[in-house]
């Protein structure tokens, strides 16, 4: 199993750049940044994590230009969004900033999607949350033609375009992975429709995790498919629970670190560093 490191990169917490040499150096083989292009100031939807929502969610980074940054001082971390919120972006626009980073990476990117959970962040954006997960297939599947055909073109619902050219194309082949995020009862379809990946948010009940995994592997091969990957996103620090991922088919762990200064995120990364040795 392997094991990365997901941080909101805020604007006053550590330099990216800072962060990414410390994860690399410790081993770790990943580097997540999630993503909100805003927080509407009169927010209604609740915070799933329950309570006021954290600081760092309305400080947060672009995550390709954070990943970017960390891209050009690491050799060999994979880069991550977990997750970038594609139903509030042009995917034409964001076509070219995935095929740009895997580029400027050397094919290092993951590519995390998601259809997000505050809805006043998506009605700024123009688009229906009732219609958030058809967007958010339409969009993947659209992207993908950018970036596997020298002349793209894509007709549906929700988003349509005559041919058009588009460069750079990922050094990924045929394009970055696609982990596909969230719990939800239809997320399975989805991976299985789009996906190349599963990320799911930690789920505390391991057998319910496990059971899904499982599901998630027959319907791959009943599809024709290979086994499908699972990436948990701020997995849990339990030595009992991080070895009972490898056990139900996890197959990355993504431990969680602080949206604060270099002298406590080190120290934390110290801390998973140490853990993660004893269970190698």
């Amino acid at each position: 199993m392997e094991y990365g490191i997901m941080m909101f990169p805020a604007d006053y917490a550590i330099d990216v750049r800072d962060l990414g040499r410390a994860v690399e150096e410790r081993g770790f083989d990943s580097l997540f940044f999630p993503e909100h292009t805003h927080i509407p100031a009169s927010r209604t939807t609740p915070y799933p994590g329950g309570g006021e929502l954290p600081m760092e969610y309305s400080h947060t980074l672009d995550p390709f230009v954070a990943l970017a940054a960390v891209a050009c001082v690491t050799e060999r971390l994979k880069l991550g969004t977990g997750i970038c919120l594609i139903i509030e972006r042009d995917p034409i626009t964001t076509a070219k900033e995935v095929a740009s980073l895997d580029f400027v990476s050397g094919g290092r990117f993951l590519f995390g999607v998601g259809a997000g959970w505050n809805r006043e962040e998506m009605y700024n954006h123009g688009t229906d949350p009732a219609k958030r997960m058809a967007i958010m297939a339409e969009r993947v599947r659209a992207m993908k033609e950018i970036w596997g055909q020298e002349e793209a073109s894509f007709h549906g619902a929700h988003v349509n375009f005559d041919r058009i050219w588009s460069w750079p194309k990922p050094v990924q082949q045929p394009h970055p992975p696609v982990l596909v995020g969230g719990n939800g009862p239809g997320v399975l379809d989805r991976v299985v429709d789009f996906g190349d990946e599963w990320m799911p948010n930690r789920v505390p009940d391991l057998d319910i995790l496990g059971r899904r995994i499982a599901e998630l592997q027959e319907r791959a091969g009943a599809a024709g498919r290979d086994r499908i990957p699972v990436t948990i996103f701020g997995a849990s620090t339990s030595r009992p629970d991080l070895e009972r991922y490898g056990e139900i088919g996890v197959d990355r762990c993504l431990l969680a670190v602080p949206s604060t200064g270099q002298d406590e995120v080190l120290r934390r990364l110290d801390a998973h560093a140490a853990l993660i040795s004893q269970l190698q």
